[in-house]
């Protein structure tokens, strides 16, 4: 048959080829991580249990403890001695009677030395839920804080956004004259909580 002219090739579509991770990582599929997103550490039972210990020394610092007694009644300052005015948790946390906490304890911390210390939220937990921080051991404290039944239901996810962005827990690092903070930044103390349930919240012995 005669042409007209040259032949020209036919074009066609180039030919892309994908993995069926890429794939499935492209169109954002449950089980795989989101495009960007660090993909969760390996269990690592011996650094979780060193990243605890270090979070350990906040949590024992006097001002967490003071507010997580074992006792009902919270303690103060610095040598976490009993709080005055025979002050109890309550039914709610927040003092019983005529002693509530909000009757010393105002918004922001009031200036001077030891003066009542203040944030919007002051309150012991609850008794359903006491959160004792006060003579537990390493290992007891984080066995304590993996269970949803003695956190009221915070999962871990929940546990460290709480410590991170709870107005509470910041104030410890803002606590007003005559008080000392506690040893780690509030930075560290958020980055230690992370590794540690991160490598598994394995508990200390």
């Amino acid at each position: 048959m005669a042409t007209t002219g040259p032949l020209r090739p036919r074009r066609t579509a180039p030919v892309v080829t994908l993995t069926l991770a890429a794939a499935l990582l492209a169109l954002g599929a449950p089980g795989l991580p989101a495009r960007g997103a660090a993909a969760p550490s390996a269990p690592d039972a011996g650094g979780a249990r060193g990243a605890f210990l270090e979070a350990y020394r906040v949590f024992t610092h006097p001002r967490c403890i003071n507010c997580h007694p074992a006792g009902d009644a919270p303690l103060q300052g610095d040598d976490g001695r009993p709080h005055g005015q025979n002050v109890t948790r309550g039914p709610d946390g927040k003092g019983r009677g005529p002693l509530k906490c909000a009757n010393c304890h105002q918004e922001a911390n009031l200036p001077g030395e030891n003066m009542p210390p203040g944030n919007p939220g002051w309150h012991l937990p609850p008794p359903a839920t006491p959160m004792v921080f006060e003579s537990r051991s390493p290992g007891d404290l984080a066995r304590q804080l993996k269970d949803p039944g003695r956190t009221g239901g915070r999962t871990l996810a929940q546990l460290l956004r709480h410590v991170e962005e709870d107005p509470l827990v910041l104030w410890g690092w803002d606590p007003g004259d005559g008080r000392t903070p506690p040893p780690l930044t509030h930075a560290e103390f958020v980055a230690r909580m992370k590794e540690w349930i991160d490598k598994g919240a394995d508990a200390p012995e």
